[in-house]
């Protein structure tokens, strides 16, 4: 009895597939005739025609050492000071840039003075809050930026407006931060990644190429 319930199971199950088979059949059979050509991608290897199928993309992935996490920190942190800091030395350079061409025109010594007072109260009100915000390294970065848009170091900038004395006091004031207030900008060399930023920053929130030569800051 139960080898006849075996049988009559497995009859049964051959049964189903053939049925299926059959139906799938007919479904190939309505959709194409016997005829009928089957387009298929295909390639020319050494001369025969072989079918041809793209295979799914495969990502592979792997942990980063410890020194390329550090050298991605240090290229993140770059571009994010220069994100932050890029509209102020933007705005502060239009601003000294201003100050540099009306200067020009102005001989006199107290004239000069008087008008490069009245400038730095426009920069103080602008820019004392959120360059007090900054961190050390982004004070930096921003240095770098300003000689960039004006063409002159922070130092010459200080002894330009406030004397050789303050410029020398401020200085002396940068170097106990490990900074330098007389660090140049060469987007072609040391400083290529941060011009690449700065162009990014450009393209993102449109802002014009307006780059000032340092001649454009000496006054007669």
């Amino acid at each position: 009895m139960q080898k006849k319930l075996k049988y009559f199971y497995i009859h049964s199950l051959i049964c189903l597939m053939l049925l299926v088979m059959g139906n799938s059949n007919s479904v190939l059979a309505q959709r194409y005739g016997v005829n009928d050509t089957i387009l298929t991608s295909a390639i020319v290897y050494l001369g025969d025609t072989i079918e041809s199928k793209t295979l799914e993309l495969l990502f592979v992935y792997a942990e980063y050492d410890e020194r390329t996490m550090s050298e991605k920190a240090k290229y993140n942190r770059l571009r994010n000071a220069v994100y932050v800091t890029y509209p102020y030395a933007r705005r502060a350079g239009v601003v000294m840039n201003d100050i540099n061409k009306n200067l020009l025109a102005v001989q006199e010594k107290s004239a000069r003075k008087k008008y490069i007072q009245s400038r730095e109260k426009e920069l103080k009100k602008e820019f004392t809050d959120p360059i007090t915000n900054l961190s050390v390294y982004q004070g930096k970065v921003l240095m770098k930026l300003i000689n960039r848009e004006t063409g002159n170091n922070c130092y010459e900038i200080i002894k330009e407006y406030k004397g050789g004395l303050t410029a020398r006091l401020y200085q002396t004031v940068a170097f106990f931060f490990n900074s330098n207030l007389k660090q140049p900008y060469n987007p072609q060399k040391e400083d290529a990644v941060i011009e690449s930023f700065v162009k990014e920053v450009q393209r993102m929130y449109g802002y014009p190429e307006i780059r000032m030569s340092a001649s454009a800051t000496t006054h007669p």
